[in-house]
């Protein structure tokens, strides 16, 4: 007995047989499935012919009719055959031919059935596409989730919800540039490939260019070259791009991921924060309509003003540790090794060096998961952020704000730091921590710091995970979920594992 793809691809020939192209070039398409069904919401449908292309799904045939739902991007519209309309011979030909799957051009007049479904009364067909293999029937009930990011297509076909999220990640983006243009920002374009990798604490990708006999890293960050746009004059510039970090994949980790990026000449941290806010507001309302998103069992609002801590205040508030207490790195260090509960973290703890790193890592492991509602921590160690401005009154920390909701950092930013000579130290600072075996640590860029030292202006830095972002506004829980192809095992990997 021959299996289902054995027989689409007979009915394939015996299409050609009779004289069909099953993949023509061209369609005569006059409306989609949405314009369609809006004759039906202003009742002016009567009598109104229209081509309609699309997918075929659920094809029911009762006697001498075949009632079929046809699917374009924009929606459904049921199809109606009917043999006394098409000829005893063609409605024949129809029924050998075309399955669940197929794509196909359809020529009719709109009605409305019995029942009140909304249909188009097909008078000529068409085959667009034959797909030679069916589509899943119980796409729904699939327990192995990673099947439905492996084979995106069908995720898109089969599953209304997963199409929706990806389609709002889309009006997203769209909301940030068309904001960017309002508050007279250019879009630029920076290298994928670098010399020398920066911008963020990541251990990077590495590949080596053979015309020029040189190693190269996929990018961990664009802020080093958007700064030198910067310093060449451009003084509002964003850029969305792909970014790449080699390192772990979790629910909201991913190797590859979109990053959006702007510097903003003679502005500080605190213009930056009002921005921040203003692009999830925007964003939220072009997705959903509204600013309130729900994940699971918590519903977060990311109306404007979001709430707004220090990093030591947040530490004292929801961490209940009084870091500003601490004099000494190894007092400090003896005290947080008490408030940790795995091992691995002690032993991450010891390797630190200085009082900044502690105060750092105890907000990461005391308070971050615990902020759920859209929050922004400001002022952070120097030793942490070694491209941030120190603050004037307490050159211990930098103008430097993250913000977290869900428990996740979504975006890091500072007022940038300008100060060539100070620029110059902290790298040294990070060449040592490298060589202690940190190795995320910042790389010296010495044509970054030739390009400072030719003077940039008081700079605000911004920057957002676009995915983690999309993650926050549809309330999905994986950031797979949020990627058109999010980055998988090899296949064959996988099933050596299995």
């Amino acid at each position: 007995m021959l299996d289902e793809a054995a027989v689409r691809r007979q009915k394939l020939e015996h299409a050609r047989e009779l004289g069909m192209d099953p993949y023509p070039s061209t369609t005569n398409r006059s409306a989609t499935c949405r314009e369609a069904l809006a004759f039906f919401e202003t009742g002016d449908f009567e009598g109104k012919t229209v081509t309609l292309t699309g997918r075929l799904f659920t094809i029911r045939l009762h006697g001498g009719m075949l009632f079929a739902d046809l699917w374009d991007e924009t929606g459904k519209v049921q199809l109606a055959f009917k043999q006394d309309n098409l000829g005893e011979k063609p409605f024949q030909e129809l029924c050998d031919l075309v399955d669940p799957g197929d794509i196909v051009e359809a020529v009719g007049t709109l009605f409305v059935t019995k029942r009140g479904e909304k249909s188009l009364e097909i008078s000529s067909w068409r085959l667009l596409t034959k797909a030679l293999l069916p589509l899943p029937e119980k796409w729904h009930g699939l327990q192995d989730v990673e099947q439905r990011f492996r084979k995106r297509y069908l995720d898109l076909l089969m599953n209304p919800e997963a199409r929706l999220r990806l389609l709002s990640r889309t009006k997203m983006i769209a909301s940030i540039r068309a904001l960017m243009g309002e508050h007279g920002f250019i879009e630029v374009e920076t290298p994928t490939l670098q010399p020398v990798y920066g911008g963020g604490f990541a251990r990077p990708f590495k590949t080596h260019h053979n015309a020029l006999d040189t190693d190269f890293y996929l990018r961990i960050s664009d802020e080093m070259y958007l700064k030198r746009l910067i310093v060449g004059g451009l003084e509002r510039v964003y850029e969305i791009t792909k970014v790449f970090r080699n390192e772990g994949i979790d629910h909201d980790h991913s190797p590859e991921f979109t990053m959006f990026e702007a510097q903003i000449a003679y502005q500080d941290y605190r213009f930056g924060m009002d921005l921040f806010e203003e692009i999830f507001e925007r964003a939220s309302i072009a997705t959903s309509g509204g600013t309130e998103i729900t994940h699971g069992d918590v519903t977060i609002n990311v109306k404007r003003p979001w709430k707004r801590l220090s990093l030591v205040d947040a530490v004292k508030e929801i961490g209940k540790v009084d870091v500003s207490k601490w004099k000494n790195v190894e007092d400090a260090k003896k005290f947080l090794a008490t408030k940790l509960k795995e091992p691995r973290k002690v032993t991450e703890l010891e390797r630190m060096k200085t009082l900044g790193e502690v105060i750092a890592f105890a907000f990461e492991e005391l308070v971050e998961e615990k902020l759920i509602q859209p929050t922004i921590i400001y002022d952070y160690p120097v030793e942490v952020s070694p491209l941030a401005k120190k603050k004037a009154d307490d050159p211990a920390f930098t103008e430097r704000f993250e913000t977290f909701a869900l428990g996740s950092e979504i975006g890091n930013n500072y007022s940038e730091l300008n100060d060539p000579v100070d620029l110059e130290k902290r790298f040294v600072e990070e060449k040592k921590k490298e060589a202690a075996g940190f190795e995320e640590a910042h790389q010296t860029d010495e044509e970054y710091l030739e390009a400072i030292r030719h003077g940039m202006p008081p700079t605000c830095g911004l920057g957002i995970g676009i995915d983690r972002m999309a993650m926050l506004l549809t309330g999905a829980e994986n950031i797979k979920e949020v990627v058109f192809f999010p980055t998988l095992r090899p296949k064959e990997k996988e099933e050596e594992e299995a």
